[in-house]
């Protein structure tokens, strides 16, 4: 009943608190890399701008990936900047099984200045929607 009755009683200041917890929880999710659907990424690609990054291991990715993809398991990335530097001029789609790493490589290559995009869904995804893996 206590909180109820402090609800009543500040209802503004807890107003406030809930929205500042919906900004910060949007301004991390782009941090992250504004996520993409499959059909914003195949766009992308198409016309030049834009690269996959899959951050699968490496098992997984030669099981079947995006043609032209760039594999760097999500635990390297950092040691291996170097190898993205020469596509810093293009979007860099984060591609990994469900999503469960991208938001990580998303944050840690953002904080390199580098154009970043999250691919929704992952790889499951875009098999879910039959669209082309080579290996």
């Amino acid at each position: 009943m206590e909180i109820i009755a402090f609800l009543n009683q500040e209802w503004m200041l807890v107003s406030m608190l809930a929205v500042l917890i919906l900004i910060y929880g949007w301004r991390e999710r782009i941090k992250n890399g504004q996520p993409v659907t499959t059909q914003q990424a195949t766009v992308l690609i198409n016309a030049d701008t834009a690269i996959w990054l899959d951050v699968r291991e490496t098992k997984e990715f030669d099981a079947g990936h995006m043609v032209d993809a760039i594999n760097i398991p999500h635990g390297k990335v950092a040691e291996r900047l170097n190898e993205l530097e020469k596509h810093r001029d293009k979007t860099i789609i984060v591609v990994d099984k469900l999503g469960q790493h991208a938001g990580s490589t998303g944050r840690l290559l953002g904080g390199k200045s580098f154009d970043v995009r999250r691919l929704t869904g992952g790889i499951s995804e875009w098999q879910n929607q039959g669209l082309p893996l080579v290996k």
